[in-house]
């Protein structure tokens, strides 16, 4: 599942995002989601989140629950 809609994403879910430094290679990162940062429901590119370890980026897959 992707990360464009809001109601998909919630704090605890494991899901990899793309960092702002990544978005030409397009490489991953995983972690929980701690919070979230865009406020609108759907995002063209991706939910903007902040991880438990303080990176931001847009999600890009949601993993699980």
């Amino acid at each position: 599942m992707d990360g464009k809609n809001r109601k998909d994403i919630y704090p605890g879910l494991e899901v990899d995002i793309i960092l702002k430094k990544d978005q030409r290679t397009g490489q991953l990162t995983r972690g929980i989601v701690a919070n979230l940062l865009t406020s609108s429901p759907y995002h063209s590119r991706g939910i903007k989140v902040r991880l438990e370890d303080g990176q931001v980026g847009r999600v890009a897959e949601i993993i699980g629950d």
